[in-house]
């Protein structure tokens, strides 16, 4: 068992009352707080049953769990360790409330026939989505929204949506996940009798990545404490440096004015990063400077001196690739690094598609998050497959393509009817294009919708050898209204962009002149072993990246509009984003711009300037292959 520095011991021998414990990256707040529950079981006394461990993802509560066995062996089963979401659950359905969860694919369903229901034509689930629950997230219910977009037309329609929303779920009993903060908020408030109960079964209260929590959860957290801090407490650990989940509705202010809701509350600093060299230590307390809204520390690096930071100035997103992977080369033929110590790190997914390309072509391992290369993206398969329908309508390639894309967009054309379409091919051994051409269908609303998918296709098969790759896409996205649909798919995410990656497929088909050749091009990346090897190099997106660590860590994109990006509105959040994928390198940190973005002149990212301006052992490498 590591044994804890005086900072960490004092923060997980905290008894009574409430805390705050300041973690900078790479402090070791996990290993403090699962310490401190065993000091409340072991040195204590405190019951395991007493105790509720609140964490961010199911993930880090297991993980805390597997750190608790050694110190608490069977008892650490007894301490209960959960999400937030989880534990709402749990009290609700303790309280005898029935209710379904209504999540993912199933919660845009409902709100898309609700937008349709309504004819609101210039609505997409994802912006409903988000905007619903950024409210919930910040206590907003449905008046409050009414009267505080009052004149805005476009969020008057989502009000209506909201509206209709709450109606149908109400009728149905079913809670999304914001649902379950609000509604063990409403409880606890109101029913005193219940408030009390939870908080004499849970009298000590521990919360991991408190940066990232939100109005709500705030809400709930404050009334689960109680009123005396005898033999109760509250234990809170986070970094302000570290939030960012506004996106989601996380709200740094929690953290930031902790002390002022409490002011007797006794904070702890964990200044101490194990995790990295002084030069990447410096480059990160260089960039948070510029943030106005912080909390002051100093980072003390505890491992020994290590290599300045080195930037790439590049011409271009393949040139970028191409320095990158001569870099790699260079570390693992000369310097004994192995590829599964390094990760390409970047604000959006779509900025993985030329790093894939240049590293599949020159032989580099790698792993993307969710194992899903950019060719195996929903939005570009589809594409894809459309163009392989047109290319090949007469091959069994054809044949597969079609039954990909038949209902996309939607046609409402279900599985009944592609059976009898593959059964009525069967019989006149023939391809299914030729099939959906010539069978007889007797419903008039699916026979008008297949017959306007042939009118779409047929002109496009009869010119597919003339047309290029690039042109073609084009003409998909105008004629199906194409982005639309993806973007009224598209749920609410940190890092990823739809549009952007139809942007870079159009970009990639741009280097071909005709269809066939690009994908056979494309085809290199449908085999599911690339892009998923565990030994490669990691590409991830920094969000995805927060709680990691690698030996080696580049930081690709730092442009204006990319990092920062243009879509967010504040820079101090997107400078956090910033600093937590910089904080993930332990002995070589890699940054990277572009002069070239695009086909269009980029500016390099002001965080850049920031990062390095100020340091004098800063070097550029810009190899060329």
């Amino acid at each position: 068992m590591l044994e804890l520095n005086d900072q960490q011991k004092q923060a997980a021998e905290f008894y009574q009352g409430t805390a705050m414990v300041i973690a900078v990256p790479g402090s070791g707040k996990t290993l403090t707080m699962t310490h401190r529950i065993g000091n409340l079981v072991e040195k204590y006394n405190v019951p395991p049953e007493q105790i509720l461990g609140m964490t961010f993802t199911r993930n880090a509560a297991h993980a805390m769990r597997e750190r608790l066995k050694p110190l608490l062996d069977k008892k650490a089963k007894r301490v209960l360790l959960t999400t937030i979401h989880s534990f709402c659950f749990y009290v609700l359905k303790r309280e005898g409330y029935a209710f379904e969860l209504l999540t993912g694919h199933d919660q845009a369903s409902l709100l898309k026939n609700i937008i349709n229901d309504l004819k609101l034509k210039n609505l997409t689930v994802g912006m409903v989505l988000r905007e619903i629950s950024l409210s919930k997230n910040n206590l907003i219910l449905l008046d409050e929204f009414q009267n505080l977009h009052d004149g805005d037309s476009t969020m008057l329609q989502v009000a209506q949506v909201y509206d209709q929303y709450e109606q149908r779920k109400s009728k149905k009993m079913l809670y999304d996940f914001d649902d379950l903060l609000l509604n063990v908020q409403a409880i606890l408030n109101e029913k005193h009798d219940v408030r009390d109960k939870y908080r004499e079964i849970y009298r000590h209260i521990l919360v991991d990545e408190f940066q990232d929590t939100n109005p709500a959860q705030m809400e709930v957290l404050k009334l689960l404490l109680a009123d005396s801090t005898e033999e109760s407490s509250c234990w809170v650990c986070g970094d302000d440096w570290q939030s960012i989940y506004a996106f989601n509705g996380a709200s740094v202010s929690n953290i930031l004015n902790f002390r002022d809701i409490y002011p007797q509350t006794e904070t702890f600093v964990l200044d101490i990063n194990y995790r990295s060299t002084p030069q990447i230590i410096e480059a990160c307390q260089t960039l948070i400077q510029f943030n106005t809204r912080k909390i002051d520390k100093q980072v003390q690096a505890h491992n020994t001196d290590g290599d300045a930071v080195i930037t790439l100035d590049c011409s271009s997103e393949e040139d970028e690739a191409l320095q990158i992977v001569n870099e790699i080369r260079d570390l693992v033929g000369r310097k004994g690094y192995h590829y599964s110590d390094m990760a390409v790190l970047y604000r959006a997914n779509y900025l993985s598609r030329t790093i894939e390309e240049i590293f599949s072509q020159y032989k580099i391992p790698y792993a993307i998050e969710n194992g899903m290369n950019f060719y195996q993206r929903r939005e570009v398969k589809w594409l894809l497959d459309y163009m392989r329908v047109i290319s090949a309508p007469d091959s069994c390639e054809g044949d597969e393509a079609l039954r990909s894309i038949i209902n996309i967009p939607n046609r409402y054309i279900g599985k009944k009817f592609v059976q009898e379409l593959e059964q009525y091919a069967s019989e006149q051994g023939i391809h299914l294009y030729e099939a959906l051409k010539t069978i007889t269908i007797d419903a008039p609303y699916l026979r008008r919708n297949v017959r306007e998918l042939v009118r779409l296709l047929d002109p496009l098969v009869a010119e597919s050898e003339f047309i290029e790759p690039a042109e073609l896409i084009h003409i998909l996205r105008e004629v199906l209204d194409y982005d639309r649909f993806v973007a009224d798919d598209e749920i609410p995410s940190p890092d990823d962009a739809k549009i952007d990656n139809l942007n870079q497929l159009k970009l990639s088909a741009a280097k071909f002149d005709d269809v066939k050749s690009f994908l056979q091009y494309t085809e290199t990346f449908q085999d599911k072993t690339v892009g998923s090897d565990q030994e490669g190099v990691q590409l991830m997106s920094i969000h995805k990246s927060k709680g990691m660590e690698f030996s080696v860590v580049f930081v690709i994109g730092l442009i204006q509009g990319i990092l920062p990006s243009h879509r967010e509105g504040d820079i101090e959040e997107e400078r956090r984003i910033c600093f937590v994928g910089i904080s993930r390198a332990m002995q070589l940190l890699y940054l990277s711009t572009c002069q070239v973005h695009l086909g269009q002149p980029a500016v390099k990212s002001v965080f850049m300037d920031e990062i390095v301006g100020n340091q004098e052992n800063c070097h550029t490498s810009s190899q060329q292959d």
